[in-house]
């Protein structure tokens, strides 16, 4: 704990090193309503019932300037046939390839970037343009499922389930030239990827997991271990050798869906709201965090009204404490700046 402590002490001191330095306290949010990364409908609501449940003003509470951008336009493509079984792959390619400019302008402008999915196909341009302006980055993936299959080895053609696998540059012999997809190169070593929360994992995955030596922790792991170690080592492994801009991408049913149950693939078994919030909660001290996602926030899927809000609270929640809301109560700010039109075209042109 002494040694982890220095470390953090050491980040800190010398963050104004790294490209995180400039956005200390200004945070902008992103909204990315798509859904074509898998087939149910509704998740492309999450960003504004995410908004809904309080966001903005959260946030507008701590030490922060507030900057909502609006939301991306996506367009889908008529004929836009499978390849490989892979579903709606230039759409996907396409609104990635936006995502990731309107990432890297926001990230180059100075902000913390807060980006509302959509589902999780979004972080190949989240986590790209991140890239872009950092690129000796780190991914923190909480989530039930590892996401890291090739069109090879997907049991099911989504491509919310193959993120990971168009960043990872081991992989790059792997994947083939997926339509829509050209303006993107592997970017990020398996070493600097963790995941967090895993339970779904299909076995393509869990042998990539494993030949490439990626750290990852099962929810058997967290409840072996605690999350208090589980994040020391997660930290440790991502920062001990040199300090860089954290990637937090943050799937909402990493938590047992009795806690999130608007969601698309929800798993029994996960994360309890203690240990999501210290999860983030550690992110966020190491001061470091520079890009979150939160994704697959699906309305049309809650039971009830009731459901969906619980499930849009829970991702508030989770994203003011990645930006340092504390459990003893947020501390109150007056520096939160009104979005504009000219923002959101700004991050778009």
């Amino acid at each position: 704990m002494a040694l982890r402590g220095s470390l953090l002490r050491l980040l800190r001191t010398h963050v104004g090193q790294t490209c995180q330095q400039s956005r200390a306290q200004s945070v902008a949010v992103l909204g990315a309503p798509f859904s074509r990364g898998q087939k149910r409908r509704g998740v492309e609501h999450g960003p504004k019932v995410i908004r809904d449940a309080g966001l903005i003003d959260r946030l507008s509470s701590l030490d922060y300037s507030v900057h909502d951008f609006g939301d991306l336009n996506f367009h889908h493509l008529e004929n836009d046939e499978p390849y490989m079984d892979v579903k709606f792959p230039r759409t996907v390619g396409a609104a990635n390839q936006m995502l990731s400019g309107a990432v890297s302008r926001a990230i180059g402008a100075g902000h913390t970037l807060v980006m509302l999915g959509g589902d999780h196909s979004l972080a190949i341009g989240s986590v790209s343009g991140h890239a872009r302006q950092c690129p000796d980055l780190c991914v923190i993936w909480v989530d039930a499922h590892a996401d890291v299959n090739t069109p090879m080895t997907s049991p099911s053609g989504n491509l919310h389930g193959q993120p990971v696998a168009f960043m990872l540059k081991e992989l790059q012999d792997k994947m083939p030239d997926i339509p829509g997809f050209s303006w993107t190169k592997p970017f990020l070593s398996s070493r600097d990827l963790v995941y967090i929360g895993l339970r779904d994992v299909d076995p393509g995955e869990y042998n990539i997991l494993k030949n490439l030596g990626i750290q990852y922790f099962t929810m058997r792991d967290i409840d072996r271990l605690g999350i208090q170690r589980v994040m020391e080592v997660t930290l440790d492994h991502l920062l001990t050798r040199k300090q860089r801009s954290i990637h937090l991408s943050f799937d909402i049913d990493a938590f047992d869906p009795s806690l999130a149950p608007a969601t698309g693939t929800p798993v029994n078994g996960g994360l309890t709201y203690r240990e999501g919030i210290y999860i983030t909660e550690e992110i966020h001290n190491t001061g470091l965090l520079s890009v979150m996602d939160m994704v697959e926030v699906n309305p049309i899927l809650g039971a009830n009204s009731e459901a969906v809000e619980a499930t849009a609270s829970l991702a508030v929640d989770v994203i003011a404490s990645s930006l340092g809301q504390t459990r003893e109560g947020a501390h109150a700010s007056t520096d939160a700046i009104p979005a504009g039109k000219s923002d959101t075209e700004q991050l778009c042109l």
